[in-house]
């Protein structure tokens, strides 16, 4: 289950401090042996069934906290965390994170450096966005999340298709369903995980992004190492930002490029980042994301001490071809450095890259982790571990041959 592959070690950390009860749209099942109680509503996301929920939980226990590390709930988990008087970022800052145009707005007015980018709903208004601003360009959702419905277009022919990818995906969103047109930022890509405890901001560890080749932005590998010292050039920034939208406790994943050598804001998520990226910190410095998270939410102050100071990677796996999966599998040992390796698909599944329509969840087959003393040999680390798979796709066409 993708929750439990990417998320199961944030709840273990919690559950090792609090006793917790969860509310999700689906009864638990791996989640069970971490919970106190659990109560299921149909959309989280529904703000009046949360605060119902709510509610009722305050009549059977004395609540602590209230934090989430689920993108789409972030605004209404604030808005229950103020009703119930918990502590909590205003929910008017975490309107701010969900939806870009604003966050891009905020930067501007508040000095932080970050892309030109117009808000538009129609084709026609995009291409007046692009003579503005001028190619390449990025166009996205305003307000969705994991890369989904972002692309580059590189020249006027280009512009109609990209605004379609991003207008199908825009028009999921919650917060807006308008695309954005963007300046597109040149450089390497790389997050910075930062913890926010009453207005005050600690950067905790940088993120080294590899990212797939244009026209997507699909995630491949992330790379946390303790001593980067990019932690100096990025930290500034990453504070500004999280002022700038009026963050004032919680933990952030704030994405940025760096341009020229120069950090350009992308976005600012309000939550620990997915792929495993908390659990990769965790590896590298010691620090506990998820620990820190329910900390602050329950008005304690989160340890953020580095108990060490080492590296670790995580390699995304994808297939060169959309398809069915016919062989997958792990054939190597498992040395210390080895983490773990999970696959979240299976023999028989059809995977769909996002060339072909599909997303990280249709494409993506798994990862694994490794560790090393520093980046480059927790890189070599994941190669090596990269080498011991067996992964093999057929193409549809192929498919088609085979079977007439």
């Amino acid at each position: 289950m993708e929750a439990e592959a990417y998320r199961a070690y944030c709840l273990q950390s919690v559950a090792a401090a609090y006793d917790v009860v969860l509310i999700t749209s689906e009864e638990p099942t791996w989640e069970v042996p971490y919970l106190r109680d659990c109560v299921v509503v149909s959309d989280p996301a529904d703000q009046a069934a949360l605060s119902a929920v709510g509610r009722l939980l305050t009549e059977r226990y004395d609540l602590a906290g209230v934090f989430t590390w689920t993108e789409w709930y972030l605004v209404p988990v604030a808005r229950l965390a103020r009703q119930l008087s918990l502590s909590t970022t205003a929910p008017e800052a975490m309107q701010a994170c969900r939806n870009k145009a604003t966050s891009r707005a905020l930067f501007a007015r508040h000095g932080v450096p970050s892309a030109a980018s117009v808000r538009v709903r129609t084709l026609t208004e995009a291409e007046a966005a692009a003579q503005r601003i001028g190619y390449p360009l990025v166009l996205k959702p305003a307000a969705y999340a994991a890369s989904i419905g972002v692309i580059r277009a590189d020249t006027p022919e280009q512009l109609s298709a990209a605004f379609g990818f991003a207008d199908g995906a825009a028009g999921l969103g919650r917060e807006s369903t308008s695309v954005l047109v963007e300046e597109y930022l040149d450089g390497p890509e790389v997050s910075v995980e930062c913890v926010t405890h009453r207005g005050e901001t600690t950067v905790v560890a940088v993120t080294r992004k590899t990212v797939s080749a244009p026209p997507f932005f699909e995630e491949l590998a992330h790379c946390v190492d303790a001593a980067d010292p990019l932690l100096d050039v990025v930290t500034p920034v990453a504070q500004a930002a999280i002022r700038a939208l009026g963050i004032t406790d919680g933990v952030s994943h704030v994405e940025m490029r760096l341009v020229d050598g120069r950090p350009r804001l992308v976005e600012v998520n309000g939550r620990i980042g997915g792929d495993m990226i908390g659990h990769l910190v965790h590896l590298a410095t010691g620090v506990d994301l998820p620990r820190a998270a329910a900390d602050i939410a329950c008005g304690r102050i989160p340890d953020l001490t580095p108990t060490r100071s080492s590296a670790a990677a995580i390699q995304l796996l994808y297939p060169d071809t959309s398809g069915t999966l016919l062989h997958l599998g792990f054939d190597g040992a498992s040395p210390d450095w080895l983490d773990r390796v999970h696959f979240q698909h299976q023999v028989g599944d059809q995977l769909l890259l996002p060339a072909d329509g599909g997303n990280m969840w249709t494409a993506r087959i798994g990862y694994l982790i490794t560790t090393g003393t520093d980046a480059a040999e927790a890189r070599t680390h994941a190669t090596e571990a990269y080498r011991s798979l067996t992964i093999e796709v057929v193409a549809e066409e192929e498919d088609a041959v085979a079977a007439s």
